[in-house]
């Protein structure tokens, strides 16, 4: 199977549920997750008919990955998708205790970033143990925004080398903006990308250039950051975008946005994860879950009916906001 075989196949194995399960959570994004828990929710995605893993080293520092692999033990592995990502080492540090800011239960290392050639060889070899695999078919470069030049000269050339080898399936690279993405697409070859928060109802500006060009190229895109890190799921003071506190301006939008699914009889969570679907390029949505019934509930909203009325209402709220 070739690179751009894999990277359909990605699109194919989520087309159940046209949903992909991302893992942040369960490696305790903002809140700690039991392991009993983690397993429940991704076995209900599976009974469910999700096909498609996401995970990282970063979420959880290893605690999402070694869920992942658990819970996905002694199943076919020709059956599923899975992807992980490359960028960050991690290591413990001694001489003084390590928390994470953000996973809450998290083991006590460091994520370390490592954009090099041998720093991603020895990221895989460590992912595959605790995802007790020997390949995956998806592996991203991860949030390389400062490190343009490391991720071109080191991790591109070594998922290269990882995709000749038949360790990796396809080759991709995941972030929260599109302009690198965009840079990636015009000089490197690359399967897919991973593109979180920037193809949503609040935030569109991947729209205009990355996403016609990723169909000129055949980029499978696959969308993350539906809700924008919590605003478009509750939007209210506090709420989170990018992963922190969202500006009243934002929300005053999002809130917007929701009286508008209102008038139409629908859940403005409904609209935020069915939105990307809403432009050819995007083959795959993901979202998190931190329990089986937030995984129920992210089902029922991608399959509430949307008219297209309520679609173009919600364009025209948001032109007018961007005028």
């Amino acid at each position: 199977m070739n690179p751009r075989e894999t990277a359909r196949l990605g699109r194919s194995a989520v087309s159940v549920t046209r949903l992909g399960l991302g893992t942040a959570p369960l490696g305790g994004l903002y809140a700690p997750v039991a392991d009993d828990d983690a397993l429940a929710t991704i076995d209900a995605a599976w009974q469910a008919g999700v096909r498609f893993f996401d995970t990282a080293p970063l979420y959880g520092h290893g605690l999402a990955e070694t869920r992942l692999g658990e819970a996905l033990l002694g199943r076919p592995r020709e059956s599923f998708v899975l992807a992980t990502k490359v960028g960050r080492l991690l290591r413990p540090v001694r001489g003084r205790s390590v928390e994470s800011a953000h996973y809450k239960g998290a083991p006590p290392v460091e994520p370390q970033f490592d954009f090099s050639y041998d720093g991603v060889m020895t990221s895989v070899e460590e992912s595959l143990a605790r995802l007790k695999l020997d390949r995956v078919d998806i592996l991203h470069i991860h949030d390389p925004d400062d490190h343009y030049e490391a991720a071109l000269s080191g991790a591109y050339r070594a998922l290269g080398q990882l995709r000749r080898e038949g360790v990796v399936g396809a080759i991709g690279a995941g972030m929260n903006q599109w302009q690198m993405l965009q840079r990636f697409a015009l000089e490197l070859d690359f399967d897919c990308f991973l593109l979180a928060g920037r193809y949503t109802l609040l935030d569109r500006s991947a729209a205009d250039s990355l996403l016609p060009l990723c169909m000129q190229k055949s980029i499978a895109v696959i969308a993350g950051g539906v809700y924008n890190s919590g605003v478009l799921a509750d939007p209210r003071a506090g709420a989170k975008f990018n992963y922190d506190d969202a500006p009243a301006w934002l929300v005053a939008q999002a809130l917007r946005l929701e009286g508008v699914c209102k008038a139409h009889g629908v859940p403005l969570k409904a609209a935020a994860i069915q939105f990307p679907f809403t432009h050819p390029a995007v083959a795959a949505v993901l979202t998190g879950a931190r329990s089986a019934a937030e995984l129920d509930e992210n089902l029922a909203m991608l399959q509430t009916p949307i008219t297209a009325a309520l679609w173009e209402a919600l364009r025209e709220t948001q032109r007018r906001h961007d005028a």
